[in-house]
């Protein structure tokens, strides 16, 4: 299905949940915030929130520092 991924159209598996997208882009910054549709998506939630096609998700990497 397509979905856009950080502006980008990508091709991902039907009924991908957060987590497994994560996994699927190899995705490894553990302070990652990500948003479906504008929606900010808890953490807790990443398993059990499915994308759906045409969904907009973006990927934000905080920039943690001093």
């Amino acid at each position: 299905m397509i979905i856009i991924l950080n502006g980008l159209k990508e091709d991902v598996p039907e009924n991908i949940s957060i987590q497994a997208l994560i996994e699927f882009v190899k995705e490894g910054d553990p302070h990652l915030i990500v948003e479906q549709n504008g929606r900010y998506i808890y953490p807790t939630d990443y398993h059990s929130t499915i994308v759906k096609e045409n969904d907009v998700i973006e990927f934000i990497n905080p920039d943690l520092g001093g």
